[in-house]
């Protein structure tokens, strides 16, 4: 057999069908894929998602064999298997005396960094290569807007449109708008027939059993015969083919709309494509799924909105490519902010989806049923809440980083610790997305089945958002007051009567003080 001179990593979420590599088979390359603790165990994550990613990871291995690639695969629970990226690494390199070392730029910093550092202490050269995946490269803010630390998301929205010509005329956008997100605001309809979503099925079970006998610890809920995220690229493809056929014609319109189990079935998906974890671990590219909407939009005009197109294409060409940009320009720095001085320890109910407030308890019980919930309920709902509450944004990392099957650090950490919890201090967002009652009483129907009325701001039963939003305003007013953006609430706030802000204040605290039991 021909003698391994090079050893090429493929990290689980390096699961790119169409990367270079694979264009010629050589003999003497060893491609290596690992099933590791250290990556099961960095966070506590959801069952789903560590056995998502081991599935789709043997299933890739298996098809890079078939086509005829080297390829040595570490599971889990093999005896020589050191838990550990680069002690595996060094085993191998043992092994083969004449093998270089090549990989994909990792998109976390964690992993980089680990690689880096090893490779440093042992002189050792690896060749890096891009993954091949993204748009734009890791440092593209420092590239197109050189001496700027902050970045407006529009503005770099537009310019990968232009770039890639992406539903273009000219210099100008198609449809004579860039942004059609006035039109993306719409209450679910309570006599709307939500069509069910496409789901592959599974069987997991040898890796659930492994997963038990490793005694890796998790949280959550799984059926492991019938297991319903894509772990081929083309599950994959045919969810993206689904999603198009059937849920494109009011992704738009719905994309904010939340609604409860009691009102609609399949509450959970909606008209929302679910295809982030095939993104995220590079089993779609962006542009296939971009090409894809678009070619079908374009075939469907006659009943299909441009909104719907643009507001999809957004979420994927710009706040994707933007928040993995705004990562790597201020990583790793980036993961200790806590501009609010947060410190409260995240209530209970968000690892049970016991309390009584039923958005909050629709939203995470619907994520530990199924590793998922779509941006407004993690912005609005469980984000709004912990960052209102004042909990710590190092708990509230670890609980996305863990709880969602799509969630690597390079796209949870900013949307949360920047979007959702304004830890950055304005870095991401240009003020906190927080709420009263009246945002989720006007986007969905969870109120109306709730024990607190959104309608009460204080006494019994009235929505702990209410009195939340009025004291997190007041407890922040010196760091906020200038904000041009809060001006009109902090207006409202300081017109009200001392002792109906002593009341909500009040209010607030005992809500505080009383979480796990709300």
């Amino acid at each position: 057999m021909t003698k391994i001179t090079e050893i090429r990593l493929v990290l689980g979420d390096q699961l790119n069908a169409k990367h270079s590599w694979w264009r010629e088979k050589q003999d003497h390359v060893l491609y290596v894929m690992m099933e590791m603790r250290q990556e099961t165990d960095y966070v506590k994550h959801h069952i789903q998602k560590i056995t998502a990613f081991f599935l789709a990871m043997r299933n890739f291995a298996q098809a890079l064999e078939h086509a005829g690639h080297r390829v040595h695969y570490i599971r889990l629970d093999d005896a020589d298997n050191t838990q550990s990226l680069t002690n595996n690494l060094e085993n191998l390199l043992q092994q083969h005396t004449k093998a270089n070392l090549s990989c994909m730029l990792p998109d976390e910093y964690r992993v980089d960094h680990q690689l880096r550092s090893w490779a440093g202490k042992l002189d050792l050269d690896i060749n890096w290569v891009d993954s091949e995946h993204f748009l734009t490269p890791r440092a593209i803010l420092s590239e197109w807007f050189p001496g700027k630390d902050n970045f407006l998301m529009e503005s770099f929205y537009r310019r990968v449109r232009k770039q890639f010509n992406i539903m273009m005329e000219g210099d100008k956008p198609e449809g004579g708008q860039w942004n059609y997100d006035h039109q993306n605001r719409n209450k679910l309809p309570k006599n709307e027939t939500v069509v069910a979503p496409y789901c592959p099925e599974n069987d997991v079970t040898e890796i659930h059993q492994m997963l038990q006998d490793q005694d890796v610890q998790s949280f959550g809920e799984i059926d492991p015969k019938q297991f319903i995220w894509p772990t081929t690229r083309q599950q994959a493809r045919d969810i993206l083919a689904f999603f198009c056929q059937h849920q494109l014609a009011h992704f738009g319109t719905y994309q904010d709309a939340m609604t409860d189990t009691e009102v609609h079935d399949h509450a959970w998906s909606l008209y929302h494509s679910r295809l982030s974890f095939a993104m995220n671990s590079k089993m779609l590219h962006p542009m296939e799924v971009v090409n894809a909407v678009i070619a079908h939009w374009r075939e469907n005009q006659d009943s299909i909105t441009i909104n719907q197109v643009e507001g999809f294409v957004r979420q994927i060409i710009g706040w994707r490519e933007f928040i993995r940009a705004i990562y790597w320009h201020h990583m790793p720095a980036y993961k200790n902010l806590n501009a609010l001085n947060h410190q409260r320890d995240l209530p209970q109910f968000f690892w049970n989806g016991e309390t009584q407030m039923r958005c909050l308890s629709q939203a995470i019980k619907q994520s530990l049923k199924y590793a998922y919930a779509h941006h407004i309920q993690r912005l609005m709902l469980t984000g709004n809440f912990a960052l209102l509450a004042g909990c710590d944004p190092d708990q509230v990392d670890a609980w996305y980083l863990g709880i969602y099957i799509d969630a690597l650090e390079w796209v949870e950490l900013p949307n949360t610790r920047g979007m959702s919890q304004f830890a950055d201090n304005g870095v991401l967002a240009t003020k906190p997305y927080i709420s009263s009652a009246n945002y989720i009483k006007k986007m969905s129907n969870h109120c109306a089945q709730c024990r607190y009325s959104p309608d009460k701001k204080t006494g019994t039963n009235a929505c702990p958002f209410n009195s939340l939003y009025w004291q997190f305003l007041s407890r922040h007013e010196s760091h906020f007051s200038n904000n041009q953006r809060m001006a009109m609430m902090y207006s409202l706030w300081n017109k009200k009567p001392q002792e109906e802000q002593r009341a909500l204040l009040d209010q607030a605290e005992h809500y505080l003080n009383n979480m796990d039991e709300l």
